[in-house]
């Protein structure tokens, strides 16, 4: 095998191409990415960085001169246009290039609003890229009124920056609460009320009709007829895997790539992680958005190209900053039948389905999360009532060595 490609210059990618060279291999390899800057760190985004605590440098990933010094050839601002599974090539702006084994780490896109509601109105943002929060920077002004729309992770941490730099934010959610797709009442009433004491003014079964303005968004006209004047929209309404590459070279789909437990996708040489893709689990099949993940699964696909010939088993963990609230989710919700409330050093909630803990959501309280993160990787469930118990102490709930 004389050259591996990897496109997609993300989290996964990144690490994929490390890993290879980790592991031994010392022939060619090449690194795409769309954007003009190497890999770096996306979740800084929406806080640290558009809040000006952390400079643009600190994002990288790896310094450019890394990819240098391990010989990788990373193509930046270079789009992959086809690749071809039978010829085993890929086509970009420069030409036509051939590669021994390919591997998809293209990550994931935002959802936009249509144009037909004013989606393509200047002051109308994304949170995805350094592109889009250099365009959103100049907007977070203080005194201004921003509307965001959605009210998942990325929608409340963009809340969360511009109650901090001073705007007035108004956050819709068409749900009948917030953080309807990935977590509890519990979890979603909760950072309701911390979002509410900020300032935010929150409007749950609240859908947006249009954004009005000519040029620039203006107002916003929500579905029962209210009418609010706003300066910037931020539009939080999830990520799809970006598997336009894919599809088009007729690699099935299905809730992004589909590849084996090994990271194979249906073309014999072609190999998928991160955001991008949906691998086996538990009888059917999973589609994870998280850098953990990411650099998990690269690792293993990476070792798997050089045929480690080794199974993806995820260990599911997320976190979010609010305000001054560090949310520590570990685990998987979903299937859960009751959340069990403890209240100890900050607030946790567990998940189980049944006696089995399934997930932990921990609010400023990192013992809790690193407590629920070992028993779920142990497949161990604590007692319930011991759980919900703040006399009991946690590190009591791990059992005994």
């Amino acid at each position: 095998m004389d050259h591996i490609a990897v496109i997609g210059a993300g989290q996964a990618g990144a690490t994929l191409v490390e890993t290879l060279r980790k592991q031994g291999f010392d022939r060619r390899i090449t690194l795409w990415g769309d954007e003009p800057l190497p890999p770096y760190q996306r979740p800084p985004l929406s806080k640290g960085y558009l809040l000006g605590e952390m400079a643009r440098d600190r994002l990288l990933l790896r310094p450019a001169s890394f990819y240098d010094d391990q010989r990788i050839e990373l193509h930046t601002g270079s789009p992959v246009l086809s690749i071809d599974p039978a010829a085993r090539t890929l086509t970009h702006g420069g030409g036509t290039m051939a590669w021994d084994a390919l591997a998809l780490t293209t990550g994931s896109r935002p959802r936009t609003l249509p144009a037909t509601v004013g989606g393509t109105l200047g002051g109308v943002f994304t949170v995805r890229t350094l592109a889009d929060i250099d365009a959103m920077a100049p907007a977070f002004r203080e005194g201004a009124h921003l509307l965001v729309v959605g009210g998942g992770y990325i929608g409340l941490e963009a809340a969360a920056v511009a109650r901090k730099r001073g705007l007035r934010v108004t956050l819709i959610e068409a749900a009948d609460r917030l953080l309807s797709r990935v977590s509890s009442p519990e979890t979603a009433c909760w950072f309701a009320e911390k979002h509410r004491a900020e300032g935010v003014t929150i409007r749950e079964n609240a859908t947006l009709e249009r954004l009005t303005g000519t040029g620039r968004v203006d107002g916003a006209v929500l579905s029962d007829g209210t009418h609010l004047s706003v300066d910037a929209v931020v539009c939080g309404i999830g990520i799809l895997p970006d598997v336009s590459l894919a599809q088009a070279a007729g690699l099935v789909i299905d809730d992004g790539i589909a590849v084996d437990g090994q990271g194979r996708t249906s073309a014999p040489g072609i190999w998928a992680a991160g955001d991008c893709c949906s691998f086996p689990w538990r009888g059917g099949r999973l589609r994870l958005e998280s850098v953990p993940h990411a650099i998990d699964q690269a690792g293993v696909v990476a070792r798997n190209i050089l045929g480690a010939e080794e199974t993806y088993e995820p260990r599911p963990w997320f976190w979010s900053d609010q305000y001054d609230v560090k949310l520590q989710i570990a685990g998987l919700n979903t299937g859960y039948d009751r959340v069990v409330v403890r209240d100890g050093d900050g607030r946790s909630h567990w998940y189980f389905h049944g006696d089995t803990l399934l997930a932990v959501d921990a609010m400023n309280d990192a013992r809790a999360y690193m407590v629920g993160k070992r028993l779920i990787e142990a497949e161990q469930s604590p007692d319930p009532a011991a759980v919900a118990d703040p006399q009991v102490p946690v590190k009591s709930l791990l059992p005994a060595a």
